[in-house]
């Protein structure tokens, strides 16, 4: 039986399931698209914003801005995303999602739906439908944690 703290015991099975997980996805995805640049694109699609600062996305991903402003690149060298000046701040940048960006997400979406065989064999759908909203709760929770400084 294990002994260790109920807390570390789930971020401990967090994580293996992170790096199982980012594995699995990266097998998946068309060639040159990593995770962090798909964690990108979904990010606008999901939040459905139109344009974000590098430091804000940074912030929201946890990575450093130096890392940011290098997915970024690579995003907007591949005609993901658009990079302009801030017109109210002209030191500062705006990032948005372009249309080839939105069909990379949905390319990219499309590719992890094949993996819908293997993991029929993990799990159940009732069983990933039955865990889903307590993720989500938890992520919204750890999110406001993030964004309160803790």
């Amino acid at each position: 039986m294990n002994q260790d703290p109920l807390h570390f015991q789930f971020f401990n099975e967090i994580g293996i399931i992170d790096q199982l997980a980012v594995t699995i996805f990266e097998r998946t995805m068309p060639r040159g698209m990593t995770p962090a640049q798909f964690g990108v694109l979904n990010h606008f699609v999901r939040l459905d914003i139109g344009e974000k600062s590098p430091a804000a996305l940074a912030s929201a991903f946890q990575v450093t801005r130096p890392t940011m402003t290098s997915t970024l690149g690579r995003l907007e060298r591949a005609g993901l995303v658009r990079v302009r000046r801030d017109p109210a701040d002209g030191r500062a940048k705006l990032v948005s999602i372009t249309s080839n960006g939105r069909a990379m997400r949905d390319i990219c979406v499309q590719a992890v739906a094949q993996l819908a065989p293997m993991l029929a064999q993990i799990a159940k759908p009732d069983e990933f439908a039955a865990i889903l909203p307590l993720l989500r709760a938890i992520r919204l929770r750890l999110d406001a944690a993030r964004d309160q400084g803790l």
